[in-house]
């Protein structure tokens, strides 16, 4: 029989943070996404989807970063990586797998160029 999950490692239905319509779209419409509408507070962060049957936290990222200047393309990754990979680890800590979506190959490989063990994919749906 397998161990109770802690207490912080159960997910909670929230509604959705920061008000933004394009970002809550992207994230509800994350394939198999469990909680549409809604995010999964898990261990403390609100995470934009959830892929419950794969155990799969998802951050969504709608930044258009192929706009963006390449001083501010270098400051966006430096920040969103530390955040990520601080994301990726509170996921972990609770057996869920961690996935970024980002809109654009760019934004992935720029993420991907500044971590390579991060999971990123483009959202074709977004």
């Amino acid at each position: 029989m397998a161990p109770e999950p802690r207490p912080e490692c159960i997910p909670h239905i929230k509604p959705h943070l920061g008000g933004d319509p394009l970002h809550n779209q992207c994230a509800d419409n994350v394939p198999q996404n469990g909680v549409p509408g809604f995010d999964a507070l898990v261990n403390g962060k609100h995470f934009d989807a959830l892929q419950i049957r794969a155990g799969v936290l998802w951050e969504v990222k709608t930044d258009n970063f192929d706009t963006y200047a390449v001083a501010l393309q270098e400051i966006v990754i430096e920040k969103q990586v530390l955040e990520l990979q601080r994301e990726r680890d509170l996921a972990r800590a609770c057996g869920y797998a961690f996935v970024v979506g980002v809109r654009s190959d760019a934004h992935r490989k720029a993420l991907r160029d500044a971590d390579p063990s991060l999971n990123i994919v483009v959202m074709d749906w977004c």
